[in-house]
């Protein structure tokens, strides 16, 4: 099979798990989004007693990762699942507790790359965006169905969007001339309604209404708001967990259930530490690691990266 995209910090998320893998009899990773599984393929090689549970929501990159790690389905079981079910998954395979997770968070290479998904503002296609085509609402429903302020509320704050409510009045006005059909309708719609000197910077128009729609179609903040304490709890001590966000929002959630998690319950002033409340995880770095410039060369979607680390210490 012929593979056209990079995993993002492949040599970093592989050093990072390396001494959880590396110190457990009978290790187990969780790729929580599995993608072309290029994380995974470089697990597996690196450590033959290794063995991994893929998941991913979108049917397509199962195929395709299953085909490109056919020669490893001794040792990797890949599940139809979205990543907050990762302790029902792990319960139905009889696993209590794993070594080490990997989180590759957002849309992947292979689903911008797919023009019929419709996450693409540089490619015309139909106004899909669901990362699991099998069921929920999809971006054209969103933007025919949701009301004014629902509209503004997901650009505005999923995409970062200041001039928000200028884009939802032109959808709103041309949904009443028929709605928009296509990726490239919705991209022309926002071009026209940011001010040309805003349309001079920062990339193309359409990047962040996109991602809005993006994020609420498949309800990524709220599934990463239950996903990253449901995996924290099923790691085992010494087990790390890897997250590489590439938005800002993503970001702050991990950021924000490591800090909880890091933190000492002992009340401020005691001579001693409580050891029931003292913090049952390690940050392995202080705050987020960027791509090297190199990296950013050869590979554009690193560009964005932050990833973050964090290791068990105790029950």
């Amino acid at each position: 099979m012929k593979i056209e995209h990079t995993s993002v910090m492949l040599d970093r998320c592989i050093a990072l798990l390396a001494p959880a893998i590396e110190s457990a009899k009978s290790p187990v990773v969780v790729d929580a989004t599995l993608g072309w599984g290029g994380h995974s393929l470089a697990l597996l090689e690196k450590f033959p007693n290794l063995k991994v549970v893929g998941l991913d929501r979108d049917k397509s990159a199962i195929a395709k990762a299953s085909s490109r790690l056919a020669e490893y389905s001794d040792r990797i079981t890949i599940v139809h699942a979205v990543y907050d079910e990762m302790p029902e998954v792990l319960n139905s395979l009889g696993l209590k507790n794993v070594d080490g997770i990997l989180f590759d968070l957002g849309v992947s290479s292979m689903q911008l790359d797919q023009s019929e998904r419709g996450f693409s503002y540089s490619q015309d296609a139909q106004l899909d965006m669901r990362m699991d085509q099998s069921k929920g609402i999809t971006a054209k429903e969103i933007l025919d169905g949701y009301s004014r302020s629902d509209l503004i509320r997901i650009i505005r704050d999923f995409g970062e969007e200041r001039f928000a409510s200028r884009i939802v009045d032109n959808i709103i006005a041309q949904r009443q001339k028929g709605g928009i059909s296509s990726t490239s309708e919705l991209a022309q719609i926002v071009k026209e309604s940011i001010p040309a000197p805003a349309r001079r910077v920062g990339g193309n128009p359409a990047k962040r209404t996109f991602q809005a729609l993006r994020i609420e179609v498949n309800q990524e903040l709220e599934i990463l708001q239950r996903a990253i304490p449901r995996a924290l709890e099923r790691l085992e001590i010494g087990g790390r967990m890897v997250v590489m966000s590439f938005q800002s929002l993503e970001d702050k959630i991990v950021k924000q259930f490591f800090t909880a998690a890091t933190e000492s319950k002992t009340p401020v002033g005691l001579p001693v530490e409580i050891a029931e409340l003292a913090a049952k995880f390690k940050l392995v770095f202080r705050g987020s690691e960027k791509a090297s410039e190199p990296e950013i060369t050869e590979n554009s979607r690193a560009q964005s990266v932050r990833l973050r680390a964090i290791e068990r210490v105790a029950f």
